[in-house]
Protein backbone atom coordinates (compact mmCIF):
# COMPACT_ATOMS: atom_id res chain seq x y z
CA UNK A 1 0.00 0.00 0.00
CA UNK A 2 2.95 2.66 0.72
CA UNK A 3 4.24 1.76 -3.06
CA UNK A 4 1.08 2.72 -4.36
CA UNK A 5 1.29 6.60 -2.70
CA UNK A 6 4.56 6.48 -3.22
CA UNK A 7 3.92 6.04 -7.03
CA UNK A 8 1.25 9.37 -6.33
CA UNK A 9 3.45 10.86 -5.30
CA UNK A 10 6.24 10.61 -7.87
CA UNK A 11 3.66 11.40 -10.55
CA UNK A 12 2.69 14.76 -9.05
CA UNK A 13 4.25 16.32 -5.94
CA UNK A 14 3.64 18.32 -3.60
CA UNK A 15 0.70 16.95 -2.30
CA UNK A 16 -1.75 17.59 0.53
CA UNK A 17 -3.40 13.99 2.04
CA UNK A 18 -6.76 14.81 0.77
CA UNK A 19 -5.13 14.88 -2.80
CA UNK A 20 -3.41 11.53 -2.55
CA UNK A 21 -6.47 10.07 -1.06
CA UNK A 22 -8.66 11.29 -3.99
CA UNK A 23 -5.89 9.61 -6.63
CA UNK A 24 -7.89 7.75 -9.19
CA UNK A 25 -4.99 5.09 -9.07
CA UNK A 26 -5.59 4.54 -5.42
CA UNK A 27 -9.70 3.42 -5.55
CA UNK A 28 -11.47 4.13 -2.89
CA UNK A 29 -9.30 4.91 0.43
CA UNK A 30 -10.21 6.04 3.80
CA UNK A 31 -8.57 9.09 4.32
CA UNK A 32 -7.00 7.73 7.75
CA UNK A 33 -5.72 4.90 6.07
CA UNK A 34 -3.72 7.71 3.72
CA UNK A 35 -3.23 9.17 6.70
CA UNK A 36 -1.31 6.47 8.58
CA UNK A 37 0.64 5.45 5.35
CA UNK A 38 2.11 8.80 5.02
CA UNK A 39 3.15 8.75 8.54
CA UNK A 40 4.98 5.46 7.87
CA UNK A 41 6.35 6.83 4.62
CA UNK A 42 7.90 10.05 6.79
CA UNK A 43 9.25 7.75 9.92
CA UNK A 44 11.14 5.89 7.02
CA UNK A 45 12.06 8.99 5.43
CA UNK A 46 10.71 8.17 1.99
CA UNK A 47 8.62 11.41 2.47
CA UNK A 48 9.06 14.81 3.47
CA UNK A 49 5.96 17.31 4.42
CA UNK A 50 5.61 20.88 4.28
CA UNK A 51 2.77 22.72 6.27
CA UNK A 52 1.08 25.49 4.43
CA UNK A 53 -1.76 27.07 6.65
CA UNK A 54 -3.78 24.07 8.02
CA UNK A 55 -2.24 21.90 5.40
CA UNK A 56 0.60 19.16 5.31
CA UNK A 57 1.88 19.22 1.86
CA UNK A 58 4.08 15.37 0.75
CA UNK A 59 6.60 15.03 -0.64
CA UNK A 60 9.06 11.92 -2.07
CA UNK A 61 12.79 12.23 -0.52
CA UNK A 62 13.91 9.32 -2.32
CA UNK A 63 13.52 8.60 -6.41
CA UNK A 64 11.40 5.76 -7.91
CA UNK A 65 14.72 4.02 -9.40
CA UNK A 66 16.36 4.13 -5.84
CA UNK A 67 13.25 2.52 -4.58
CA UNK A 68 12.87 -0.10 -7.18
CA UNK A 69 16.61 -0.80 -6.96
CA UNK A 70 16.12 -1.15 -2.85
CA UNK A 71 13.21 -3.08 -3.14
CA UNK A 72 14.55 -5.59 -5.56
CA UNK A 73 17.38 -6.17 -3.75
CA UNK A 74 15.90 -6.79 -0.54
CA UNK A 75 13.20 -9.01 -2.12
CA UNK A 76 16.46 -10.89 -3.89
CA UNK A 77 18.05 -11.33 -0.22
CA UNK A 78 15.23 -12.10 1.18
CA UNK A 79 13.57 -14.84 -1.12
CA UNK A 80 16.57 -16.06 -3.23
CA UNK A 81 19.12 -15.54 -0.93
CA UNK A 82 20.68 -12.82 -3.08
CA UNK A 83 21.62 -15.25 -5.81
CA UNK A 84 19.79 -13.82 -9.18
CA UNK A 85 20.18 -17.00 -11.41
CA UNK A 86 17.04 -19.16 -8.89
CA UNK A 87 15.20 -15.69 -8.98
CA UNK A 88 15.22 -15.94 -13.25
CA UNK A 89 14.80 -19.46 -13.41
CA UNK A 90 11.98 -19.10 -11.03
CA UNK A 91 10.38 -16.20 -13.26
CA UNK A 92 10.90 -18.05 -16.37
CA UNK A 93 9.55 -21.17 -15.28
CA UNK A 94 6.28 -19.65 -13.70
CA UNK A 95 5.70 -16.86 -16.45
CA UNK A 96 4.88 -17.31 -19.46
CA UNK A 97 6.75 -15.22 -21.73
CA UNK A 98 6.10 -13.56 -24.93
CA UNK A 99 8.57 -13.87 -27.99
CA UNK A 100 9.35 -10.21 -27.10
CA UNK A 101 10.16 -10.48 -23.74
CA UNK A 102 12.11 -13.75 -24.35
CA UNK A 103 13.92 -11.72 -27.64
CA UNK A 104 14.18 -8.20 -24.74
CA UNK A 105 15.61 -11.06 -22.20
CA UNK A 106 18.37 -12.34 -24.94
CA UNK A 107 19.42 -8.91 -25.90
CA UNK A 108 19.78 -7.95 -22.03
CA UNK A 109 22.03 -11.03 -21.30
CA UNK A 110 23.87 -10.34 -24.62
CA UNK A 111 24.63 -6.92 -23.21
CA UNK A 112 25.68 -8.32 -20.29
CA UNK A 113 28.75 -10.40 -22.66
CA UNK A 114 30.13 -7.49 -23.94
Amino acid sequence: MEWEVMKVLWERSPLPASEITAAPSLGVWHPQTVKTLLGRLVRKKAVGYKKRGRAYFYVPLVSEPDCITATSESFLRRVFDGSLMPMVAHFVEHKKLSAKEIEELKRLIGQQRK
